[in-house]
């Protein structure tokens, strides 16, 4: 077994929405790693799983319960989780005492919010590993992923896209921008990168222009890493864009091959710097 699995005798699955705890799920039960989930996602998606136990945001009590009883000392984040909507959420004791961290890390963006439980679990002498841990293959390393290769002009919008992301301290929510012809034409928001992409949808241009998704300045690298799969291409295509840029071994590519493909069929690019 591989060193990074030896010290592992239980593991916490802390998991949100999206593809990406799946694949975890797989590699873990692969490994034939002990785990159990807590499952923080919004319709209960690992409600089947044995060992999944869905919670609310709001009942720290239980979830340090359910680590503690079953001895588990790591956790590894994945899937986005959602800013808690304080008329419904349920609440325990310890919840009531550590909500109020919460809604103000909410304020900062749904990242803040799991960096405010990662303290809250420390304190609780559980640490936090990161969410790659057991499957490095779906993070890229540099270099071109694709036949098509950025242009002369293509690297002016992506230099342009880098240097807006590094400005943007304010805006700690933000993962990525959209730059064409050295012109910002939008910035991550709240809403995500989909709502940004679909302000960008133009018929004057066709393959022009470039989605660069970085982590956020400061950013917790265990936590959030930039996310991109086969729809965040589609979605590129449709807003008449080029190609994307990820940094070096700090994102999360799913769907691989079908990327793969889809930007080669597409005279697309993956560029990753």
């Amino acid at each position: 077994m591989h060193t990074l699995f030896k010290g592992i005798k239980m593991i916490g699955l802390i998991f949100g929405e999206t593809d990406f705890p799946k694949e975890i799920l797989k590699k873990v039960k692969k490994k034939k790693i002990k785990y159990l989930i807590i499952d923080l996602s919004r319709l209960k998606i690992f409600k089947k799983d044995k060992k999944s136990y869905p919670v609310s945001i709001g009942q720290f009590g239980k979830i340090i319960n359910i680590l503690k009883e079953n001895n588990c000392k790591k956790v590894l984040f994945a899937g986005k989780v959602f800013k808690p909507n304080l008329s419904k959420v349920k609440l325990d004791l310890k919840g009531i005492y550590y909500i109020p961290r919460i809604i103000k890390a909410s304020k900062l963006g749904d990242a803040a919010i799991l960096n405010e439980i990662i303290k809250i679990l420390s304190q609780q002498s559980i640490k936090t590993i990161s969410s790659i841990s057991f499957n490095p293959e779906l993070s890229l390393k540099k270099g071109n992923y694709s036949k098509i290769k950025p242009n002369k002009e293509d690297q002016k919008d992506i230099i342009k896209a880098i240097k807006t992301l590094s400005k943007l301290g304010k805006y700690n929510f933000s993962q990525g921008t959209v730059v064409r012809n050295k012109k910002v034409i939008a910035i991550e928001r709240k809403g995500g990168t989909e709502k940004m992409l679909q302000k960008c949808k133009t018929s004057k241009f066709k393959s022009s222009g470039v989605l660069v998704k970085f982590p956020k300045i400061k950013q917790d690298l265990r936590v959030d890493l930039p996310t991109v799969g086969l729809k965040t291409l589609k979605q590129c295509k449709k807003a008449g864009l080029k190609g994307i840029v990820l940094k070096n071994k700090c994102n999360v590519f799913l769907e691989k091959n079908k990327c793969i493909n889809f930007t080669n069929k597409n005279k697309m690019f993956i560029a990753v710097k």
